[in-house]
């Protein structure tokens, strides 16, 4: 192991999940302030990452609800007024996406006291009276299934005040990919750090790719019109010796890429930055770099940054980043699967460079 390598403080130094979606029982021993997870398609990779969003928002309820929309996982449930309801599946997130009666999801530390638990009731089948509980440090919270319902048709209804006050500290926690940033979230972003260091963090990405020629960047657009109208949000980027701005989507996924993750690094300070497939759009050539700057903000912002990829180019960029630091520890870790058994291979950086120099597989 190298020598640098050190965990302490970070919000996981270590990860367990258990009983979440295709994770049965994975433990990573140790994780870096900037951990990148490989392996093969299907093995896992963003269960991963949708377990630390769903730890670092303590089991938030519209995290939950966003996981499973975005994977499409629904189900049909009758109201209290008989009416049926299309709702996220919630049973989805257990592992063999079934919640028998032992049911339940544990994601935290390797220390079962730092963790966090989900179980569902199923003393009935999933209707409306249906519970969700919650347990993390000694608290516990039971959502039913008609809060949901209530929340959803009036977006103004509220818990209890006592619910709320019960309820633990979120971490800050930004997920980026596999897909690009949307012109809204890229302005939403941008408006966050405007005139502060995250400014210059995310023209100097621009800059990795076209030099010093990128002189500024602007968000335009009125948001009240949408961005999905032509006048609606975007960033322009003005480049020495060219009189007019030119759209940042125009230059091309690699550009909007490393604009989007550095303005993200810039909105996670202190939290997490969940990067899934983060060599999508992002040249050979500039993956170094790449990595480079998103450990040394990562140090600056005291952000812990879990990302996946299917890349050997990233792979050893990373390698290459993560040996030219002094300060940060990056970890590469392999998942593999065995049937149901599940494990983690962990890789330092003294570890990565001897697999690129040698070219061994470690995706």
């Amino acid at each position: 192991m190298c020598a640098k390598l050190s965990n302490e403080g970070l919000h996981l130094p270590s990860l367990s999940v258990k009983g979440f979606q295709g994770i049965k029982d994975l433990l990573i021993p140790r994780l870096g302030r900037v951990t990148l997870i490989a392996g093969r398609n299907g093995v896992g990779k963003t269960t991963l990452l949708d377990a630390v969003r769903i730890y670092a928002a303590r089991g938030s309820f519209p995290v939950l609800w966003s996981i499973l929309r975005n994977r499409e996982e629904l189900t049909v449930i009758v109201d209290e007024d008989g009416d049926e309801e299309t709702i996220p599946d919630f049973e989805a997130l257990f592992y063999g996406r079934h919640s028998a009666l032992d049911s339940r999801i544990s994601i935290g530390p390797s220390s079962e006291a730092q963790q966090l638990s989900i179980e569902f009731d199923s003393d009935q089948e999933i209707g409306y009276e249906s519970l969700i509980k919650m347990g993390f440090q000694g608290t516990k919270r039971e959502i039913p299934m008609r809060f949901f319902l209530r929340t959803r048709r009036y977006p103004s209804y509220r818990r209890p005040r006592a619910d709320e006050s019960e309820r633990p500290s979120e971490i800050r926690c930004v997920s980026v990919g596999p897909s690009l940033l949307s012109d809204d979230d890229i302005a939403r972003f941008w408006y966050s750090v405007a005139l502060r260091d995250g400014e210059a963090r995310a023209i100097h990405a621009l800059r990795l790719i076209y030099g010093n020629k990128v002189e500024r960047v602007v968000v335009i657009g009125d948001e009240k019109r949408g961005s999905s109208s032509r006048s609606g949000r975007r960033a322009i980027v003005g480049f020495k010796g060219q009189e007019s701005p030119v759209s940042l989507k125009s230059l091309g996924d690699g550009a909007v890429r490393l604009f989007g993750v550095a303005l993200a690094l810039a909105n996670s300070q202190d939290g997490f930055l969940v990067i899934d497939e983060a060599e999508n759009g992002i040249h050979h050539s500039v993956q170094r770099d790449f990595w480079k700057m998103v450990m040394r903000t990562a140090i600056e912002n005291n952000v812990q940054v879990f990302a996946t990829t299917h890349s050997w180019d990233c792979v050893v960029g990373f390698a290459q980043a993560a040996a030219d630091s002094e300060k940060t520890d990056g970890v590469l870790v392999r998942l593999e699967r065995d049937g149901e058994h599940m494990r983690a291979v962990e890789y330092a950086e003294d570890e990565l460079l001897i697999a690129g120099e040698q070219s061994i597989e470690v995706r």
